[in-house]
């Protein structure tokens, strides 16, 4: 069976979308105006080191079995043929008016949503027990873009693989740093579990000249798989953001390795208390050499360092929840409030 699936989001949703493409499925990218008209004129390229390579191949949609097409919002009819959406945006950008109208379509069909996102969409949370949601709605944008979803019928994957646009490049093109594999909890309904099972199948047996292909879609038994990523943006991603600038992943994660291994433990903790057992987590150390080929300072950073008044905040969505449970760090809270401070300082000199 070949499934159509859509994927807001045309930068990072682009490294999901190859893989799809490469498996024989069919991709409809939602993306501004400008860049739908430059992606279906020329497809994508993305570049991804293979195992055994020293350089990055250039892995070009117009050569994979699938079909791409990409579309600007407005014109997404979500009823039309869609198996799947995968919602590749940062959290912000789903409270712009033309996305928010997208998204209440895409609930009113009721079709299955994987989010590939750092931060959780709501109804997700919703799905982990004694999770009070409405306390964390201050977390979001805009939490009623998510009133209408079903929570059986979104799920959660890690989005461990670490890509950027390259400056000097179209915005078509995308480089993998880190070709790491996504992590998917399963749904709640029976009927989208089997297509993101197939999908697992389907990706895990692409071959390029003979060659197994990273970033993989893991599908995992357990709900809380993906909050093994939080610790990750806690301890590398957040920390990027300093009171001087910005500083690459590796730095923030090794400049203290001790401190960085106090902050991921703590984090792993709300994970636990939360239901998550061990064997759901990535060891610290695992982590730690991950860091050590990211010379880039994270998405949140250059956000900030781009003058952005909003960015995804899972800093303040974990803050909060370990707060729920009787539990507080000051280094988180030091996080935190650096945060706030960037994005107010941006907010007074955009206004």
């Amino acid at each position: 069976m070949t499934y159509n699936i859509l994927i807001l989001g045309a930068s990072y949703g682009s490294l999901l979308g190859t893989k799809l493409l490469m498996a024989g499925h069919n991709v409809t990218l939602v993306c501004r105006k400008k860049t739908a008209q430059l992606i279906n004129d020329r497809g994508t390229e993305v570049l991804l080191k293979l195992s055994d390579e020293a350089s990055h191949r250039v892995i070009r949609s117009v050569d994979l079995p699938g079909k791409l097409n990409a579309l600007s919002p407005d014109a997404v009819d979500p009823t039309a043929c869609y198996d799947l959406v995968c919602l590749a945006m940062q959290e912000p950008q789903y409270g712009a008016q033309e996305i928010w109208a997208l998204m209440t379509r895409i609930a009113e069909a009721r079709i299955p949503c994987l989010s590939i996102m750092n931060m959780p969409p709501l109804p997700y949370l919703k799905r982990i027990p004694g999770l009070d949601t409405a306390k964390l709605e201050s977390c979001y944008t805009n939490p009623r873009v998510w009133d209408n979803f079903d929570p059986q019928l979104i799920t959660l994957c890690s989005p461990d693989p670490q890509a950027f646009r390259p400056p000097d490049e179209a915005a078509n093109v995308l480089h993998v740093g880190l070709p790491t594999n996504f992590k998917a909890a399963p749904f709640g309904d029976v009927a989208a579990n089997r297509i993101l099972t197939r999908l697992d199948a389907d990706i895990s047996a692409i071959r390029l000249d003979g060659q197994d292909v990273p970033v993989k879609l893991r599908v995992f038994g357990s709900v809380f798989v993906p909050l093994a990523n939080w610790g990750m943006l806690l301890t590398g991603n957040y920390r990027c953001i300093t009171r001087s600038g910005s500083r690459c992943i590796r730095d923030a994660v090794h400049d203290d390795t001790a401190r960085s291994q106090a902050i991921y433990s703590y984090v792993n903790t709300i994970a636990q208390q939360l239901g998550a057992s061990r064997a759901d987590q990535v060891p610290f150390e695992k982590y730690a050499r991950a860091a050590e080929g990211l010379h880039k300072p994270s998405s949140a950073a250059r956000a900030i360092a781009d003058g952005a008044a909003v960015i995804e905040r899972a800093d303040k969505l974990v803050q909060l929840i370990g707060r729920a449970l009787g539990m507080n760090n000051p280094e988180i809270d030091e996080i935190v409030a650096l945060v706030d401070e960037k994005l107010r300082e941006n907010q007074r000199q955009s206004a």
